[in-house]
């Protein structure tokens, strides 16, 4: 038999220790220990399965019960003779077959309890996203662990109620892996007088973080989640805690003219302690060799553990000699990390200045190829005029130096936004991967590439690498709830959109996620009310409707979701440039309307935008009956 629980081990600690020097108080401590499990547990609606030595497999059906038990428990163990006991939590598969009970969740819940000290409680991130918002339960986070026969690095938290005990991060140490040659490139702070500045400081922050991430055997947390720290007062062991990174690259930058001076440091996460530090004060035009240097002493600093390092190896290659063209080449960038449709055109505009002042700069090329395939892809530019530009300037970009990884994403995402010539996109994804470990570009179109071609699983699988190296990106996080979506994975799905409401609670793409996962567990009442809000957060009348009229129809509110239909119908009158077909085709079906829905698909595929997408989400379950499905299906050339 298998099953869905929270599962919890709890071991004695010293058992056999005690037996040499007292056996009369171990027995005793025992039978204590056993009691209170045995009283504890089923008043919680739990039920153990198994005692092994000196210690005891238990399971429930809630999250929240088991680590209320839990926290019972340590309280009744340390009245009158206490019992040091060691608890571990995880949720996650059992397996229990006559004497046998196994499952990747007992094994995770079992290493999770080895790692946690006397009088303590650890959980895994599962467990902690149930049970964060009760009230009666505090918890710590304690940081990413390597646990042995454990693939992926593991994040865990300590419950931290009063009497429980909660340890340092330094005391675990010897009980597992710690990071090594994991880093991390915080901002580099502005020191110019003038504010506006603040995107070179950011820039060559990130020129550096790039430059390190081809550093073999150096694995660099990416942009967004470096970034996450901005402006803020986090001590840098905190820091490292939370991106599970054992060095901290850290500076600043003041530029003055043409002068510019860059102050950094290189920090040993476990103890704040400075490696390196050093001062450069240079021409604005000797830029990218300051860069380089700050990057070998860097990797010359790891170098005993990146013995495939070649000594004096060039990180960085200068792209242009014309510096207003550098200039606005960081302006663009500044803008493009911002993610909403009016600073990537901002950021388009910067870039193609660029290149009028420097017409062989293959970054600038890359990135404007990248921002137009946002713009095409998503709605926001009819995909002909968008995608004509991304073939050209990926091809460009490619002929000047085919060693961006950018180039190789934007030309995957010509073939499959686009062209959709499917057996194309993976090679260049690849390559991108190789030559930049941490382009998160790559990784969110290969999801994409899995869910389109029936391989949920698969984009899982990468997904959750991708969200090891950029934990905190929203957009990592995000594509990876759309994979758990798509894999039928809903408990997780809604996991996910809530860890994207801890870095913005009003995250219209996390609270839409959370609804779709919801809707497909059957509240769709409750999906209403969350789409309801995405809606309001819009801030725009004909917008983000698409899930609000899903739902309408759903409930059988027919008359709100045509309704939601005529104000999509007006955006698109209203907006010439956007391709509203897919929308319409999902609120249609909805209405369980075969026609409409064939009518919209059969629009989107004519107007270059991707129904087929969707076509592979639950909410379009159902859709492959049609009649006309296989036929819409040969058209984009997903069968033959």
């Amino acid at each position: 038999m298998r099953q869905l629980a929270a599962i919890l081990f709890a071991d004695m600690v010293g058992y056999t220790a005690l037996m040499q020097e007292n056996e009369q108080l171990a027995q005793q401590k025992r039978k204590r220990f056993k009691e209170i499990l045995e009283n504890t547990i089923p008043q919680f609606s739990g039920k153990i399965l198994q005692y092994y030595g000196d210690g005891c497999l238990s399971i429930f059906s809630s999250a929240i019960d088991s680590v209320s038990s839990s926290i019972e428990m340590q309280k009744k163990w340390h009245q009158d003779t206490p019992v040091d006991v060691r608890m571990g939590i995880h949720t996650g598969d059992v397996n229990i077959e006559e004497e046998s009970i196994y499952g990747d969740g007992v094994n995770l819940a079992s290493r999770i309890e080895s790692l946690a000290v006397p009088g303590g409680i650890f959980i895994s991130e599962k467990v902690y996203d149930e049970v964060k918002n009760q009230e009666h339960i505090t918890v710590q986070e304690v940081g990413h662990f390597e646990l042995k026969n454990v693939k992926e690095p593991v994040r865990i938290f300590a419950i931290a109620n009063p009497g429980i005990v909660v340890p340092d991060r330094k005391d675990l140490i010897g009980k597992t892996k710690a990071p090594v040659n994991r880093l991390a490139v915080l901002p580099f702070v502005n020191m110019s007088a003038d504010p506006e500045n603040e995107y070179f400081s950011d820039g060559i922050t990130e020129e550096l973080l790039n430059a390190l991430s081809k550093v073999p055997g150096l694995q660099v947390t990416s942009r967004t989640s470096a970034f996450a720290f901005k402006g803020k007062q986090d001590d840098v062991r905190d820091i490292a805690v939370k991106l599970n990174v054992d060095k901290i690259l850290e500076g600043s930058v003041r530029k003055a003219g043409n002068k510019v001076r860059i102050t950094a440091q290189l920090i040993n996460a476990v103890d704040g302690y400075h490696l390196w530090s050093e001062n450069y004060d240079r021409n604005l035009t000797d830029i990218f060799e300051v860069q380089d240097e700050i990057s070998n002493i860097i990797a010359n600093r790891l170098r005993e553990n990146l013995s495939s390092l070649q000594k004096n190896s060039h990180l960085v290659k200068a792209p242009t000699q014309n510096m207003e063209a550098y200039t606005l080449y960081l302006k663009g960038l500044h803008f493009w990390n911002k993610l909403t449709p009016t600073d990537t055109r901002k950021a388009i505009d910067s870039w193609e200045k660029a290149i009028e002042l420097e017409p062989t700069y293959a970054q600038a090329y890359a990135m404007t190829a990248n921002a137009y395939t946002s713009l095409g892809a998503t709605g926001q530019m009819k995909p002909e005029y968008a995608f004509d530009i991304v073939q050209r300037y990926s091809d460009k970009a490619l002929r000047i130096d085919n060693t961006i990884a950018e180039c190789h994403i934007a030309k995957a995402c010509t073939y499959f936004f686009y062209q959709w010539k499917w057996n194309a996109v993976y090679e260049p994804l690849q390559k991108a991967i190789q030559l930049n470990p941490g382009a998160m570009g790559a990784y969110q179109v290969l999801g994409f590439y899995y869910i389109i071609t029936d391989q949920p699983n698969e984009a899982v699988k990468s997904l959750e690498g991708a969200v090891q190296i950029d934990p905190l990106s929203p957009v990592i996080n995000h594509t990876l709830g759309q994979a758990y979506l798509a894999a039928g994975r809903f408990d997780d799905g809604i996991r996910q959109a809530d860890k994207l409401m801890e870095i913005d609670p009003k995250m219209r793409i996390a609270i839409e996620l959370k609804g779709w996962c919801i809707g497909m567990k059957g509240n769709w009442q409750k999906a209403m009310e969350l789409f309801t809000e995405v809606h309001h957060l819009t801030n725009h009348p004909l917008k983000g409707l698409t899930p609000l009229g899903f739902a309408y129809g759903k409930l059988g509110q027919t008359e709100k979701a045509i309704e939601c239909i005529h104000k999509m119908e007006q955006r698109q009158l209203e907006e010439p440039d956007s391709v509203v077909d897919g929308d319409l085709m999902i609120v249609w079906w909805s209405l369980a309307n075969s026609d409409k829905t064939f009518y919209y698909a059969n629009q989107s595929i004519e107007k270059k935008m991707m129904p087929f997408f969707f076509f592979n989400l639950p909410m379009m379950s159902g859709v492959e009956k049609e009649p006309w499905y296989n036929d819409l299906k040969k058209k984009v050339g997903l069968i033959a």
